[in-house]
């Protein structure tokens, strides 16, 4: 072989063995770039390390052609090195590939997660309009029916029946006294009037009032919302959850205090729940208990965050965030 064709040759190779080198390496990187998406899979942490160590040999091969002698030319193959950089090139466009899939998927599970918050949204937003039904078929149907009764008992003329009748008539009037009140309870806890007509601050205010009536327990409650009015579901679901908090606490955490902080600022609507009580671990709960993956639920159908922190002896605490 000629000087002029050896020249030839190990230039062709040469460049062979760049383009391999940079494809070959634009492989790797994109494998590497992948490895938190597969979520550290350990096949695709191996196939990475493959990539990589392909580039390396392809980079010591091209370091051992521009050092090659013209002499000892002849003892490389321009085929072999053209058809590396074919392997490399169905390498780089696979894995290119593999990265466009992983977009797929990842929007895939997007898309998911957004048909599954608004079916649960729409099952919140339903749940609420028949408690709310509901509650209106008591407190308008039943209720006037027992102040009827109520009235009519009032205008019996009690000096016209005996002593015994007046005792009956009297426990009577007692007992419809606790259907009307247990009505208004039942209508006020399916759905509070308050919050359809006041708003989220109030009617929390209300349910404490209500609900900590001759409980040994202090409430320290801060907000900064006043009566400004969000969207139904978020007013609904930001208010369930902290009845459910609070009753949870009054059962279980024998706590001494409450703290509860209901913050808008930024565009955001913060609110942060903790109590005082006996904690719990959040490994020993199965699934993390019915009542807080509900709650969860619920918050993530508003497209918010839930986050609780707890430990034995170290009470626990909600955070909660809802973009608005």
């Amino acid at each position: 072989m000629n000087t002029f064709t050896a020249k030839i040759k190990i230039m062709v190779i040469f460049i062979a063995l760049s383009l391999s080198v940079a494809l070959q390496l634009a492989a790797s990187i994109l494998a590497i770039s992948l490895i938190k998406r597969t979520r550290y899979n350990i096949a695709w942490i191996l196939l990475s390390i493959g990539f990589s160590l392909m580039a390396a040999q392809r980079i010591y091969d091209l370091i051992y052609v521009s050092q090659l002698s013209l002499a000892n030319s002849g003892d490389v193959s321009v085929l072999s090195n053209w058809i590396s950089v074919l392997v490399s090139l169905l390498i780089f466009i696979g894995t290119a590939f593999i990265k466009k899939l992983f977009n797929y998927l990842d929007k895939m599970e997007q898309l998911a997660k957004e048909n599954e918050n608004a079916v649960f949204s729409a099952i919140v937003k339903t749940e609420e309009n028949e408690k709310q039904m509901f509650a209106k078929e008591l407190h308008d149907g039943l209720g006037p029916i027992l102040s009827s009764i109520k009235m009519a008992f009032s205008a019996i003329n009690k000096d016209a029946i005996t002593d015994s009748n007046k005792q009956i008539l009297l426990k009577t009037n007692f007992a419809i006294d606790e259907a009307v009140i247990t009505v208004k309870e039942i209508s006020n806890k399916l759905s509070p009037h308050i919050l359809s007509n006041f708003g989220l601050e109030r009617a929390i205010k209300s349910f404490l009032d209500t609900v900590m009536i001759n409980k040994d327990v202090a409430v320290d409650f801060e907000s900064n919302v006043l009566t400004t009015r969000y969207d139904f579901n978020i007013e609904a679901v930001l208010y369930r959850v902290v009845c459910e908090l609070i009753n949870n606490t009054l059962r279980h955490a024998q706590a001494k205090n409450i703290k509860i902080s209901l913050l808008q600022g930024n565009g955001n609507l913060a609110l942060e729940y903790s109590d005082d009580g006996i904690g719990f671990d959040i490994q020993d709960l199965p699934h993390k208990g019915m009542g807080l993956s509900n709650m969860e639920s619920r918050v993530k159908s508003i497209n918010g965050t839930f986050s609780l922190v707890s430990s034995p002896k170290n009470g626990m605490k909600v955070l909660i965030n809802v973009a608005i």
